[in-house]
């Protein structure tokens, strides 16, 4: 396995079972987007039970870590070393409920703030890196009963460059304190191992040793993204950036046949991915963007990425409305919509609230993609929530991959009339709230309020992942991608998109800015 605790284990279960591969975290959603959809062809029926590449699934073993580990008296022993190593750690398991403020704005900035100090907290005090996640128990902080998830990722690395860009916007970080913050991880990151200039998936935090044969495209994106935020916040961090952003070259994931990028490339044994993302209005359309802004792609990738399937592929949530064949900017595609309820919009793979809106974090599709991407975003949470009230029954709504509370299980959830191949229902996580700050700012903050007078879901460090909504049961967790989507939305709520400012400001988005305004998607 990639990585060691359970939670990796089912992690990486989670994904074979949606597509053969072992890939990241960030990389479940869209895993059945086949090389067959940007074709024009329908998905593949059933799933992949065995990756077709031989060998990618060896794992790589961090040996310095175990070495570490073994000289400590093993892996249970070495946990309070760890512990000892992060930057901070909460003393108490849940808060009072009833500090929280009453206004929509103290209540933004109180959460904003312990979710900061969390994020701050489970840092590597020497290297900076982020750790992935930690689960904690309702009743007790103390270490014997809890797990901490030791290994970073590429995305988690850049959304963190993101918190500190954030942190400082809040006025929670001196301008002194981020760019030191952000300096020490773009002096780690540049130590890193790497591979064509991309960073592997996972690094082990104590050692930081590649734990990963897979270079990820949608993960290198939000690398570079986190990037981009810092050098056109802090000058002074200008070079370093730039020098990383430069060495990713984007055509590496270019499959000049399919006009698609590829999920990744295998190292061992050599192999690009057999899928590519071939479904425009999921979380990798970023990425896209940035590779297309760099250079490195042509524009007629985005115009290959399916807005709908075609009506004759079986098995979609729902049949595509008005499908027709359009042209924009010279290039030719096909063209359709969802309907429910009388609300239009253009389908995810599977209906998460993170594939819908992570990219506005960054993005501001509302002002730059009015007519297109800004108007389904707003689609997509308005049926969100009516979807998990009205259908579900469900007090609160905000579905997305998440922790679930049985066990130590990652889970795929989402709203299955959103995406074309849509995720079951289940948990509801705090983060699918902040994602839709950016378009019904009075709901979602409504909806985190009613988390958590409901649930004992908040806790020293802010909302932990999830709750199931039928019986109340948190997953007592906090991983550093949904509590950086949280925070970064919340400080882009409380500082008037300060976070997009800065993105849309960098050559590589002033670019493709022209190309997303120029499309419509329901005329």
């Amino acid at each position: 396995m990639l990585r060691k605790t359970r939670l990796a284990q089912q992690r990486a279960a989670a994904v074979i079972a949606a597509c053969g591969m072992m890939i990241p975290l960030l990389q479940i959603v869209g895993a059945d987007q086949v090389r067959a959809i940007s074709l024009g062809n329908c998905p593949t029926a059933g799933v992949a039970t065995e990756l077709p590449i031989p060998g990618a699934r060896e794992p790589v073993i961090a040996h310095k870590k175990k070495a570490w580990e073994a000289a400590l008296g093993g892996e249970r022993a070495a946990k309070p070393h760890i512990q000892s190593r992060l930057s901070g750690w909460p003393e108490h398991a849940l808060a009072d409920r009833g500090t929280l403020p009453h206004t929509d704005r103290e209540f933004a900035q109180r959460v904003a703030g312990d979710t900061w100090r969390g994020l701050d907290a489970f840092t590597d005090r020497e290297n900076g890196l982020p750790i992935d996640n930690i689960r904690l128990s309702r009743t007790t902080v103390d270490i014997a009963d809890c797990r901490i998830g030791d290994y970073t990722s590429a995305t988690d690395i850049g959304l963190h460059l993101i918190d500190i860009v954030a942190a400082h916007a809040l006025q929670l970080l001196s301008r002194a304190a981020a760019i030191d913050k952000a300096r020490r991880l773009l002096i780690t990151v540049s130590q890193l191992e790497s591979y064509h200039g991309f960073l592997f998936n996972f690094y082990d935090t104590t050692s930081k040793e590649r734990t990963s044969n897979f270079i990820s495209f949608v993960d290198s994106s939000w690398l570079t993204a986190g990037l981009i935020v810092v050098r056109q916040t802090f000058p002074e961090l200008a070079h370093d950036s730039s020098a990383l952003i430069a060495r990713m070259d984007y055509s590496f994931f270019y499959d000049h046949t399919s006009h698609q990028v590829s999920h990744g490339y295998y190292v061992t044994p050599g192999a690009r991915s057999p899928y590519d993302y071939g479904m425009l209005y999921t979380e990798a359309r970023l990425g896209s963007l940035i590779a297309i802004g760099k250079g490195d792609v042509p524009e007629t990738q985005w115009f290959h990425m399916a807005r709908t399937l075609p009506e004759t592929c079986p098995g979609q949530s729902l049949t595509p409305t008005a499908t027709r064949r359009k042209r924009v900017r010279g290039h030719d595609f096909a063209a359709g919509y969802y309907e429910w309820k009388g609300t239009r919009y253009i389908p995810s793979w599977g209906g998460s609230m993170f594939e819908a809106l992570m990219p506005t974090l960054v993005l501001d599709e509302q002002r730059y993609a009015a007519s297109s991407l800004g108007r389904n975003d707003m689609a997509h949470a308005i049926v969100q929530r009516q979807y998990a009230i009205d259908q579900l029954g469900y007090r609160v709504w905000g579905m997305s991959p998440s922790a679930a509370p049985a066990g130590e299980i990652y889970g795929e959830y989402g709203v299955k009339v959103l995406g074309v191949r849509g995720y079951g229902a289940g948990t509801v996580t705090p983060h699918a709230s902040g994602l839709a700050l950016v378009v019904t700012p009075e709901a979602a903050l409504a909806n985190l309020r009613t988390l958590a007078e409901l649930y004992d879901i908040y806790g020293e460090y802010g909302f932990y992942d999830a709750v199931d909504p039928r019986s109340g049961t948190v997953a007592y967790e906090y991983l550093a991608l949904d509590q950086s989507m949280l925070f970064i939305a919340l400080a882009n709520y409380l500082d008037e998109g300060y976070v997009p400012k800065r993105f849309a400001a960098d050559p590589i988005v002033q670019h493709v800015l022209p190309m997303i305004a120029d499309e419509k998607f329901f005329e």
